[in-house]
């Protein structure tokens, strides 16, 4: 029996998951969690097998939620499935110790699959995340960590300094302090420059509604 913990801030979604995952016979949904808190408390209680998590979590990123859940359990396998799906995301959630990255337009069996495989020791990524594997897909956001990523992922979408600290739980001068780090690691000299970098990295689309 493969145990299973579903983190996403979505109560429908995670009732879709367990729908889905409860259906195999092999498969236990063992809990749930919506916040990066939840999900380090809920692995530290079950032993999980494998987590499904998502990457945009209220207050923080599942980024976050991922290094978190490694530290108390560093045998757990953790599936990411998420709507994002560029180059930056891929490499943040890998680095951040993933083992397989899906994203939401991903068929049922997919997902199946993907939980059975990384319980195998395998890498497992949608057919639309393979390419950004290859070296040549790689994205310079890997330098960042995942607080550094999430903070340039909420400023590129438009989030003011001072939203971005009530968000993520900081002062609005730590917060700036990041920004410049960020700028320093990604050789970029002003916010213009950034958010064209993040755009090219796949963290936002260019015609979404961004000012880059």
């Amino acid at each position: 029996m493969i145990h299973i913990v579903l983190v996403d801030d979505h109560t429908i979604v995670r009732s879709g998951y367990r729908r889905l995952l409860s259906a195999e016979p092999d498969f236990e949904v063992v809990g749930e969690a919506a916040t990066v808190q939840e999900a380090n408390a809920l692995v530290g209680r079950v032993q999980p097998d494998v987590a499904v998590v998502d990457l945009s979590l209220k207050g923080s990123s599942g980024l976050e939620a991922i290094t978190g859940m490694l530290a108390r359990l560093p045998q757990l396998r953790v599936l990411v499935l998420s709507m994002h799906d560029g180059a930056g995301h891929l490499a943040q959630a890998l680095k951040a110790g993933a083992h397989g990255y899906l994203t939401k337009c991903s068929e049922p069996e997919e997902v199946i699959d993907g939980i059975r495989g990384v319980m195998r020791g395998r890498r497992v990524l949608s057919r639309d995340m393979q390419a950004l594997a290859a070296p040549e897909g790689d994205s310079a956001l890997h330098e960042l960590k995942p607080r550094e990523f999430e903070l340039l992922r909420l400023l590129v979408h438009g989030e003011s300094v001072q939203d971005i600290a009530a968000a993520m739980h900081l002062s609005p001068k730590t917060v700036l302090n990041c920004l410049t780090s960020i700028r320093q690691k990604l050789h970029a000299e002003n916010d213009f420059k950034l958010m064209h970098l993040a755009a090219r990295s796949g963290l936002v689309e260019f015609g979404a509604g961004v000012p880059v």
